[in-house]
């Protein structure tokens, strides 16, 4: 079956070069690059956003369902091992985003979806961001983002009712290492790895950072092309807010996504860190640019 790919714009290396080549030095992300410049007007217009900006990012049009820390639900509990945790979260957020993506999935009088191959020929994130899917023979193929989300759509759900990559035995259910109890470490060397005294096989870990990384392109596609129409009209923005905010402090919580790959969305992270939405003791909030959320604050006249 085709599999996702981890091209855009801005990395147009193709996931089948990828174990060819010698790993590339870390770089820092937008918001890290942008955060030295020094006024939060310099730093906004460094992202080149469309002006109007985008309704997502005026931050009336940013709250959520509920004031409160999401912190406490991706906190991995101290009995629970970490392959358990990694892998309820992305069962649990897969089942959040596809209950958004079946808005957009649904007809209109006209038969179409509100997402289809006219409105969106593409899978983007805005102009500075598309996607590409790898074909059989391993070649980035643009798609039509509803063609794209429906493969990805398959693609997780195989992973995830596979059960050599989630195993579903209770004789598979392990319990977390505990420092109080035991000295041994949680990962004694190359032969263990994340979830393995859980029954998760080796690649599980990368496995569940690829879910999370289609995941995150989903979201974003979903506040480029359809926040307005028809989340907004349709008064649903706060549900949508408070599910991505959720998922963002979930996924770099658990390192499944890096600071560089949340960059079709940093100004809503940036944003969302500004306001209080994400805790200073977050990874969010490390990875977000305050200039520019105190910036966009200021221009709806909330700081």
């Amino acid at each position: 079956m085709p599999s996702p790919s981890n091209h855009s714009v801005s990395s147009q290396s193709s996931a089948n070069l990828s174990s060819k080549l010698p790993p590339l030095p870390a770089s820092p992300s937008l918001s890290q690059s942008i955060g030295m410049m020094g006024t939060g007007e310099e730093a906004l217009n460094a992202y080149h956003l469309p002006r109007p900006l985008p309704l997502w990012l005026n931050p009336t049009a940013a709250k959520h369902i509920v004031k409160g820390n999401f912190m406490t639900l991706s906190a991995r509990p101290k009995t629970v091992e970490q392959g358990e945790w990694i892998a309820h979260q992305v069962v649990e957020h897969y089942r959040n985003l596809w209950n958004f993506v079946r808005v957009i999935y649904e007809k209109e009088e006209d038969g179409k979806s509100i997402c289809n191959s006219t409105t969106c020929p593409r899978m983007s994130a805005g102009t500075n961001h598309s996607y590409t899917w790898l074909n059989s023979r391993f070649e980035p193929i643009e798609l039509p983002a509803y063609e794209y989300i429906t493969l990805m759509q398959r693609w997780i759900s195989g992973k995830i009712d596979d059960t050599k990559i989630f195993p579903t035995e209770a004789s598979g259910v392990s319990f977390a290492h505990n420092p109080q109890i035991t000295t041994t470490a949680l990962l004694t060397g190359p032969d263990d790895w994340i979830g393995k005294r859980s029954g998760f096989p080796k690649e599980f870990f990368n496995i569940c950072q690829t879910i999370f990384l289609q995941m995150f392109r989903v979201y974003a596609h979903l506040y480029w092309a359809h926040f307005t129409e028809p989340f907004y009209h349709l008064n649903l923005e706060k549900q949508l807010n408070s599910c991505f905010s959720h998922f963002v402090l979930t996924a770099t919580a658990l390192d499944m996504l890096k600071p560089a790959e949340l960059e079709p969305m940093q100004p809503l992270i940036d944003l969302w860190a500004a306001n209080g939405t994400f805790p200073p003791e977050s990874k969010a909030y490390e990875y977000a640019n305050l200039k520019v959320g105190t910036r966009l604050m200021q221009m709806a006249g909330l700081a």
